[in-house]
């Protein structure tokens, strides 16, 4: 492949470290959301959360078709964050790594676009990536449906065979591949299945990976 490819990151885990203080914050607020706003107790707030989670891929889909949840409020509440910069864990060499590829940069995340967006400006991305694709331009359908995927595509006009998903979540990436993009893992799993084009510990490996994908650097 000689076309010049379009970079999709994943941003939580995979651009950044989420799993260390922004995910157990996300999932405390939404806990407290539907206890606040279902009047229920914290078991069966937590229960809900990972049930939806899991039948829908998102709480907030279970909550909307079960609850009539507001989205918009929904996504702001529980994405409130008094000391952000403070949460965000990164490597303060992903910037130099990204401006290493070449192509067109997009986070395709299932955050909210506020939060894609302050999380960018943190770790000095916001003139590494060229635009941000979020739930909301999703329409509130996330990774791994088919139609988060596809909307990306018209919306940003894309093909397929250009496009390099870089991602922490196995399920996105299947989608991914199944779609016709390339795929890049970021674990440190043993093992790599075979619709993972390639795999790394870390971003920061990318560039290296350009051969491999098809593309020269």
């Amino acid at each position: 492949m000689s076309t010049t490819p379009v970079w999709l990151f994943d941003l939580d885990d995979t651009l950044h470290h989420a799993s260390a203080h922004i995910f157990p914050h996300i999932n405390r607020s939404m806990t407290d959301y539907i206890m606040q706003h279902l009047a229920v107790d914290e078991g069966h707030a937590n229960a809900l959360r990972t049930d939806y989670w899991v039948r829908y891929g998102a709480t907030l889909l279970g909550l909307m078709r079960h609850h009539g949840t507001d989205p918009a409020h929904f996504l702001r509440e529980t994405h409130r964050f008094e000391r952000l910069r403070n949460m965000v864990v990164f490597d303060r060499a992903l910037r130099h790594s990204l401006k290493r590829l070449p192509g067109r940069k997009i986070v395709f995340s299932n955050g909210p676009s506020a939060y894609a967006h302050a999380v960018l400006d943190i770790m000095g991305l916001h003139r590494s990536i060229d635009s941000v694709f979020a739930i909301e331009q999703m329409r509130l359908h996330p990774k791994p449906g088919s139609r988060a995927f596809r909307r990306l595509m018209v919306e940003r006009k894309l093909q397929a065979s250009r496009c390099i998903l870089v991602e922490d979540s196995l399920a996105n990436l299947r989608a991914a591949k199944r779609l016709g993009m390339r795929t890049v893992w970021i674990s440190r799993a043993n093992g790599c299945p075979a619709y993972v084009d390639a795999k790394f510990s870390s971003v920061l490996a990318l560039p290296r990976a350009m051969s491999r994908l098809g593309f020269s650097a």
